[in-house]
């Protein structure tokens, strides 16, 4: 287990977000991931239009993961509608 911090983007849309929201935790359950730490940072303005979105919807996370189940997620969020951008930085040195 690799300790990892996770900043995602979900459509500003509150459905949208919730759902997306209840699909990334549904994953890491199942993946066995311990979230140390969810921060919901709330409605932005983006740098630049993504999936013609202007604004969207922070949540940041800081959790202990397999770095092999870390590819499996990533192929799962850019199928889903609700996640404009996401980004996993592995925190140790």
């Amino acid at each position: 287990m690799r300790n990892y911090e996770f900043t995602i983007i979900f459509d500003a849309n509150e459905e949208k977000t919730q759902s997306g929201l209840e699909l990334v935790t549904s994953l890491f359950e199942k993946a066995g991931v311990e979230i140390t730490k969810q921060d919901d940072m709330g409605v932005k303005y983006l740098a630049y239009d993504i999936k013609k979105q202007e604004k969207g919807h922070y949540v940041y996370f800081e959790m202990k993961a397999d770095p092999s189940s870390i590819i499996g997620f990533e192929k799962d969020f850019l199928l889903s509608t609700s996640i404009l951008k996401f980004l996993f930085v592995n925190t140790e040195k």
